[in-house]
C-alpha cells in the first residue's frame, strides 16, 4: 500500500471519483493509482465531455477528474455543464499535460475547483482528490501567482477591475472582518495563515470563510480568488 494510503483516515465516507479522459491507458493508470486507496472509489470512466456530463449526473461522484482536450465536447464545456447543476454538483479537478495559462484561467472560470498537471506525482493526485472532497479548492501557490499576474492589466495603473451591480451588492453584505478574510484568500493563504495574520483561531477562520463563500455565492476558495481579482477587491502588488 502506498504512503498516501497509509495516511488515509480509517473512518469516514468513501470519496467517489469519475475519470474523464479520451485516452484509455491514462484512465487505466489513474484507476490503478486511486483504487489502491482505501477511501477512494472510481465509479466510472468517460472518454469525452458529453459522456462525462451524462455519467456525472447518473453516478453523482464527489470529484470528477477532467481532461481538457477531448473529442466532441471538451473538458472545459463539460465542467461548465457539471457545475451549472448547482448545489450538490461534484468538484471538478482539471488534469492536463499542457502548462498553459489559457487552459488554467478557462478552467477556473468554468467553475473547476482545482487544476493539476499530469506530470505530478500519484501522491499529489490523491491528496488533491481528498482536498476537493472535503469542500476545499486546490490552488497551488504558483497558480495563485499566475492568477494575480493575469489581472495586472497593462494600461490600468490601479490594476483593479470594474464590478457589476451583482458583485457590488454581494460585497456590501460582507462584514469588515469577512472582507479581510476575502483579501487573504485572494493571496492564496491557508486557514492557518489567515488565523495567524488576523489573530483568530482556525475554527473561527473556517466559519468566516464559509460565510464569505455563501454571501458571494461561491463554491470554494478557488472561485474566491478569481472573484476578488475580477472585481477589484484586491489588486496585483497590493
Amino acid at each position: 500500500m502506498s504512503a498516501a494510503a497509509q495516511q488515509a483516515p480509517d473512518t469516514g465516507p468513501t470519496v467517489r471519483v469519475l475519470l474523464a479522459d479520451d485516452q484509455h491507458l491514462v484512465r487505466t493508470g489513474f484507476r490503478v493509482i486511486l483504487e489502491v486507496e482505501d477511501d477512494i472509489e472510481v465509479v466510472g470512466e468517460a472518454a469525452d465531455g458529453e459522456r462525462a456530463v451524462t455519467m456525472t449526473r447518473a453516478t453523482r461522484p464527489d470529484v470528477v477528474l477532467m481532461d481538457v482536450e477531448m473529442p466532441g465536447m471538451d473538458g472545459l464545456e463539460a465542467t461548465r455543464q457539471i457545475v451549472a447543476d448547482g448545489p450538490g454538483a461534484p468538484a471538478v479537478l482539471i488534469l492536463t499535460t499542457f502548462d498553459r495559462d489559457d487552459y488554467l484561467f478557462a478552467a477556473l472560470r468554468a467553475g473547476a475547483s482545482g487544476f493539476l498537471l499530469k506530470n505530478g506525482t500519484p501522491e499529489e493526485l490523491i491528496e488533491a482528490i481528498r482536498v476537493l472532497a472535503r469542500g476545499d479548492g486546490l490552488l497551488a501557490p504558483e497558480i495563485t501567482r499566475r492568477v494575480i499576474s493575469s489581472f495586472a492589466r497593462p494600461g490600468d495603473p490601479s490594476g483593479t477591475a470594474h464590478r457589476g451591480p451583482d458583485a457590488e451588492a454581494a460585497l456590501a453584505e460582507l462584514t469588515p472582518r469577512e472582507r479581510e478574510v476575502l483579501m487573504l484568500l485572494a493571496a492564496g493563504s491557508s486557514n492557518a495563515e489567515i488565523a495567524s495574520a488576523i489573530h483568530l483561531g482556525e475554527a473561527t477562520v473556517k466559519t468566516h470563510v464559509s460565510r464569505v463563500l455563501a454571501k458571494l455565492g461561491l463554491r470554494d476558495r478557488v472561485q474566491a480568488v478569481v472573484f476578488a481579482y475580477e472585481n477589484g477587491v484586491v489588486r496585483p502588488g497590493g
